[in-house]
C-alpha cells in the first residue's frame, strides 16, 4: 500500500480519481504519470506543462488555498506538501476529502519513492519505473564526476535577501555538482531552512561564487551587474530556479542543466 511522507498508507486509487494538486512541481509530475484525465485541481503557480494544464482550474496559491473551490471540485485525492502549503490547509482539507496525500522530498534522489509512491496509488507503476530510470542515470552521472568543490551563496530573494540553508532540497540538488552552500542545516521553519542575510556583502566576501535564482523571486541581470559591480573578485550569474528546487520530471532536467552549468564555469 503507498506510503506518503506522514507514513500514511494509502489504498490504491479507483479507476476514477479526481485528483487536486497543491504543489506545481508534482502537478507537472502528474501529468508526466498520464494522469491529465484525472487532475481536476491545481494552483496559479502550476504553470507545466503549460500547453496541457491550463484546462485545470486554479484553486488559489500554494498558502492560500480557496477551501471552497477545492470543496466543489469533490476530489478524492489532494497532494500538499510539507514545504509549500501550510499544515492549517492540510488539516482543514482531511475534514472532507477522502485522501490527503502528504509529500517532502528534500533531496534529488528522492524523486525516486515520490514517483513510485504516485504511481503506484494510481496506477501509473510502468511510466514511474520509466521516470526512475531516467533519473537514476542523471544521478549516476553527477556521481561520475570529481567536482572540485566551491562555496555558492544561492539568493532566493530581495528586500531582505533570502540564501537556504544545507538541509535543503535546493541545496542538496547544487550539491550534486561540487557547489556547497554556506549555511549549516536549518529547523523546520522556512525562517531558518530560507535564511535571512543581515549582511550580504560579508557573506559575499567569504564565498567561491553567487547565483541569483529565477524564483521565487525574478532576479534579473541588473541585479546580477548590480552585485558584481560591487564584488568585481566572485562570480555573479542567474541560474534557473525552476531546475534546482523542483522536483518531480523537471529533476531529471534539472541535473543535466546544472553539469552543464557547473562545467561551462570551472
Amino acid at each position: 500500500m503507498p506510503t506518503d511522507a506522514l507514513g500514511t498508507r494509502h489504498p490504491a486509487a479507483g479507476p476514477e480519481p479526481r485528483i487536486v494538486s497543491l504543489v506545481p512541481s508534482i502537478t507537472e509530475l502528474l501529468f508526466a504519470l498520464d494522469l491529465d484525465a484525472h487532475v481536476v485541481g491545481r494552483t496559479s503557480f502550476c504553470v507545466h506543462p503549460r500547453d496541457r494544464v491550463r484546462r485545470v482550474p486554479a484553486v488559489g496559491g500554494t498558502k492560500d488555498v480557496r477551501l471552497d473551490d477545492v470543496r466543489a471540485l469533490a476530489p478524492t485525492h489532494v497532494i500538499v506538501n510539507v514545504d509549500e502549503n501550510l499544515a492549517e490547509t492540510a488539516d482543514a482539507l482531511r475534514a472532507f476529502v477522502p485522501h490527503v496525500v502528504v509529500t517532502h522530498p528534500n533531496a534529488p534522489e528522492d524523486n525516486l519513492p515520490l514517483y513510485r509512491l504516485l504511481g503506484g496509488l494510481f496506477d501509473r507503476a510502468g511510466r514511474a519505473e520509466a521516470l526512475a530510470a531516467r533519473l537514476q542515470s542523471e544521478l549516476d552521472a553527477c556521481a561520475a564526476v570529481e567536482w572540485p568543490r566551491e562555496r555558492v551563496l544561492y539568493l532566493v530573494w530581495k528586500d531582505p535577501w533570502m540564501t537556504v540553508a544545507s538541509n535543503t532540497y535546493i541545496a542538496r540538488t547544487l550539491a550534486k555538482v561540487g557547489w556547497d552552500v554556506p549555511h549549516g542545516p536549518g529547523g523546520p521553519s522556512g525562517a531558518t531552512r530560507y535564511p535571512v542575510l543581515a549582511d550580504l556583502d560579508a557573506k559575499i566576501a567569504r564565498v567561491d561564487r553567487v547565483l541569483l535564482a529565477t524564483e521565487p523571486f525574478r532576479f534579473r541581470d541588473a541585479h546580477v551587474r548590480d552585485l558584481a559591480a560591487r564584488h568585481p573578485d566572485v562570480p555573479v550569474g542567474l541560474v534557473d530556479g525552476e531546475m534546482t528546487s523542483w522536483y518531480g520530471p523537471r529533476a531529471i532536467a534539472g541535473l543535466a542543466y546544472l553539469r552543464d552549468r557547473r562545467r561551462a564555469s570551472m
